[in-house]
């Protein structure tokens, strides 16, 4: 009788393991997730503060010579570089208008974006921002303190977006309110408030040297 032979069983011949690699979803009719929106992201400043390191003489950043002055030309680059960012902001943020907040945002922006770009066209010989120790010791506001309908001016961006959001406010008036990242650029060529453009901090006057003492020591042995 003839009949077909199979090979032989091995019993010790192990089953081949399923494969590693992952199957399509496709294939398996699985419906793909669908990524969170990621909330809307600060532009990159670390060139703006690398342009401020070489014209910052406020504070401890102050020059040995009290004569030294920053280049012009770094001066306005320093303000044109903010106010690109700011438009990058603006831009972000802008939501057609029909939001009474967008246009609020966008009325602050401008008018912002103007005050930088006039002082870029006509440089001043120093800067005329807050020294670091100012910026530092503005009041922190605690997130427990914060609501969800409270948000940056600046970046427009709610506080509580972030899980760790590090807001400050600013002595002029207990609701001016801002993320840091987005005022202490700001601080750093102006020193006024973004909303009510009050004068936040003044450069101390130079001591003046009493020359009293020399000129009776002078007439002593005229």
């Amino acid at each position: 009788m003839s009949g077909y032979e199979g090979k032989p069983i091995n019993p010790t011949q192990q089953t081949p393991k399923p494969s590693n690699q992952k199957q399509s979803p496709v294939e398996h009719n699985i419906k793909p997730t669908k990524p969170q929106d990621q909330p809307r992201r600060r532009p990159d400043l670390s060139t703006f503060f690398s342009a401020l390191d070489q014209i910052d003489t406020s504070g401890d950043r102050a020059p040995q010579n009290a004569h030294s002055l920053p280049l012009p030309g770094d001066v306005s680059a320093a303000y044109r570089l903010l106010a690109n960012s700011f438009d990058m902001m603006r831009s972000d943020a802008s939501g057609g208008g029909s939001n009474p907040n967008d246009t609020a945002h966008d009325e602050l922006m401008n008018t912002l974006i103007q005050s930088l770009m006039q002082e870029a066209d006509h440089p001043p010989s120093e800067l005329k921002g807050c020294p670091d120790d100012f910026i530092a010791n503005l009041d922190r506001v605690p997130k427990e303190k914060l609501s969800q309908d409270q948000s940056c001016p600046i970046c427009a961006m709610p506080f509580l977006d972030d899980a760790f959001p590090l807001v400050v406010r600013l002595p002029c008036h207990k609701d001016h309110l801002f993320d840091l990242e987005c005022i202490e650029p700001w601080l750093k060529l102006n020193a006024t408030c973004p909303m009510d453009r009050r004068v936040l901090w003044k450069k101390p006057e130079p001591v003046k040297v009493e020359e009293d003492s020399e000129e009776e020591f002078d007439d002593m042995y005229a």
